[in-house]
């Protein structure tokens, strides 16, 4: 058979083409020469940034396929054109397409035509790949009625595609309900609450990249931010975006996010709890708001030889003013000086002289109108008024009366005060009511749009500080509330929503599990009525159920037997994650150390030669490995402060697998785990 009828070989010649057409596009960018298009030398170090963005994002990764699928259009609407749908645009010399963005209009029947609506599609191919290279291909004729709806092979096997290395883009098998939410418009957030392996993780990075698509001149003005739940998570996630051409996108947890303070103290959990509790922010506004004074004599302005004198009743007017209008305090302590200054120039003008701005402005900054100021409405630092909100009864009983019980006040106070800011051992917690402060001081600027991950697991004044970055754009909240594992743990999205200023966000549910087999989201979902009553189970679509074993020992044969489950996992192709109890890693680090087996810490990228992590429950959430062997079920629970909160933590450890689990153990396991 020549390659001219030989289907496969066609393809992979479409596909050499291609990449050397996408070298040409990066050439290209490379020979711009911009010296004589440039007015001067900041607007030509602008344009030079964003040519080197530009051949950045048109680099071949050699391993990521070029393009995926192939769209045959009918005739109605694409005059029988046929796109090649890929993670980027790639033009030949002529400027025609040879592989189409995915995030095009044209490129959107690749994930939501189907035989009751083929949507004009004649043709939908699915291509499969081996190390780089264009091994195989699947069509779905969705115009021919004889044809029978089935499982895509290639689609199930790329879902199953053993993983080594940080997380991947789905692009490749978006399904249709995910591409529905990836595709929602910028104007309004959506909430979408997923069970583990329903890539609502995946969702939310691919919104992003769609947004960045179809709204790029308007967030690379306002800037778009991903949340994640720690620094091991963010360094898992942080190359699907580049994988997608986006190379902007920046990367933080809440803790980066308010780290007005160096964090050096930690909270009880019943403290913490009261910290992060709404009402707080009440506490802090009153106690900001406590700082003005109003005035009670006259103010004596002296200009030249003449001396202008507003009366008391006239500046508490002027400050009631400001106080009634409720904006930032730091905006009013600004604005004061220049409304006074005005009180003058009006009595100048009665007098019969004729000010302008700029007498206006010397009247503002007056040393009288400057320590009539300083005097009425200081400066506040925000972590100073935290500090003496939490070293002083009496003024934390003063802003808190009728807000905070006594028995929550006593919670909040420090035991020892700090001396100075920079000497208090700072929790968490009180970094975000410090971010709470000073955004009562000052407007904290807001992105165009913020995708916020892990988010059940976020404080009410957590939620809080991430709203105030997207308080004039929108946002993209993932989560799972089955998974919340911190005290405060969020009950429901509307209380979150609230909280985070967004009540009008869309809740969408995945329940539609592509990631953890069968067998394994069936045994951790026998937890689900004890720890989530109510919260639908995720139900796997994976045809291959994957393997899951129970092995009991004696305590004095766990650890041994743990890493013999290792050594057996790591005969399997792809990567290891042995999970245990924060409490259980420094023995088990021992062991594996004696028995000489390498391992990595949770963000640590795995690689052909190191595939085993070791990590700690705490730390699991959002991380994923082909084989998973959890140590000792009921110390993960033990681990905790409360029975929910440790079978959250447990449900979050039993579903990290994508090919199979062992699960050992010397205890009883949980009751809630075991059936009759």
């Amino acid at each position: 058979m020549s390659a001219s009828d030989d289907p496969l070989a066609r393809e992979r010649a479409h596909l050499t083409d291609s990449r050397a057409a996408l070298r040409a596009m990066r050439e290209d960018a490379e020979a711009l020469d911009i010296k004589d298009v440039t007015a001067n030398w900041v607007n030509a170090a602008v344009l030079q940034a964003q040519i080197e963005e530009r051949i950045k994002a048109l680099a071949d990764l050699s391993h990521t396929p070029l393009f995926f699928g192939r769209l045959d259009y009918l005739h109605t609407t694409q005059e029988g054109q046929r796109f090649y749908i890929g993670r980027r645009h790639v033009h030949d010399a002529q400027g025609d397409p040879m592989v189409i963005d995915w995030r095009a209009p044209v490129s959107q029947p690749f994930y939501r035509a189907s035989k009751k609506d083929p949507q004009d599609v004649g043709l939908r191919r699915r291509f499969g790949y081996t190390g780089g290279e264009l091994t195989a291909y699947e069509d779905e004729h969705l115009s021919d009625p004889d044809e029978l709806e089935r499982t895509s092979r290639l689609l199930q096997a790329e879902i199953e595609r053993p993983r080594v290395g940080p997380m991947r883009d789905i692009v490749a098998t978006i399904q249709p309900e995910q591409d529905e939410i990836v595709r929602s418009g910028l104007a309004g957030s959506v909430c979408v609450q997923g069970g583990p392996g329903t890539g609502k993780t995946a969702v939310g990075l691919h919104r992003v990249a769609y947004l960045l698509y179809a709204h790029r001149e308007r967030l690379a003005r306002t800037g778009t931010l991903v949340i994640g739940p720690n620094r091991s998570f963010l360094h898992y996630i942080e190359q699907v975006l580049p994988a997608l051409g986006e190379l902007e996108v920046r990367q933080a947890t809440v803790d980066d996010l308010v780290a007005h303070v160096e964090v050096r103290g930690t909270d009880e959990a019943a403290t913490a709890v009261v910290k992060g509790d709404a009402r707080m922010a009440e506490v802090l506004r009153r106690a900001v708001r406590s700082h003005v004074t109003l005035p009670t004599e006259p103010l004596m302005v002296v200009r030249g030889s003449r001396r202008w004198r507003v009366p008391a009743y006239e500046l508490e007017q002027i400050v009631r003013e400001l106080l009634d209008r409720d904006i930032r305090y730091g905006a009013a302590h600004d604005a004061l000086p220049q409304r006074v200054a005005h009180a003058v120039l009006v009595r100048m003008e009665q007098a019969g002289e004729a000010p302008d701005d700029r007498v206006q402005d010397a009247v503002a900054r007056n040393a009288a109108v400057k320590a009539f100021v300083k005097a009425v409405w200081p400066a506040v630092d925000p972590a100073k008024l935290v500090l003496r909100l939490l070293s002083d009864p009496v003024f934390l009983a003063e802003h808190a009366e009728g807000v905070l019980s006594a028995d929550e006040q006593k919670l909040l106070l420090w035991t020892k005060p700090a001396r100075s800011v920079k000497s208090a051992k700072w929790s968490a917690a009180d970094a975000v009511l410090i971010d709470e402060a000073k955004d009562l001081v000052e407007r904290t600027h807001s992105l165009g749009h913020v995708v916020l991950d892990e988010a059940q697991d976020l404080s009410p004044m957590q939620y809080r500080a991430v709203g105030r970055r997207c308080s004039t754009g929108s946002a993209t909240i993932l989560g799972d509330l089955a998974q919340g594992t911190t005290p405060w743990a969020t009950e429901s999205w509307a209380q979150a929503l609230g909280h985070l200023g967004k009540p009008e966000a869309v809740v969408e549910e995945l329940t539609a599990g592509f990631r953890v087999p069968r067998e394994v989201i069936a045994y951790a979902s026998r937890l689900l009525p004890h720890m989530s009553p109510g919260l639908a189970a995720v139900e796997s679509v994976r045809e291959n159920p994957g393997s899951l074993e129970i092995r009991r020992f004696g305590p004095d044969g766990l650890d041994a037997a743990v890493v013999a489950a290792c050594v057996e996992s790591l005969g399997h192709e792809g990567s290891i994650g042995l999970i245990a109890a924060d409490a259980r890693i420094a023995p088990l680090a021992e062991a594996l150390a004696a028995a000489g087996l390498a391992y990595l810490a949770p963000g640590e990228e795995t690689t052909a030669e190191s595939r085993l992590t070791l990590v700690p429950a705490s730390l699991a959430k959002g991380l994923e490995y082909d084989y998973v062997v959890l140590d000792d079920p009921a110390a993960v629970v033990d681990g905790e402060p409360d029975e929910r909160t440790g079978l959250r933590r447990l449900y979050v450890a039993l579903t990290r697998a994508v090919s199979g689990l062992t699960v050992l153990h010397s205890s009883a396991l949980p009751s809630q785990l075991v059936q009759d």
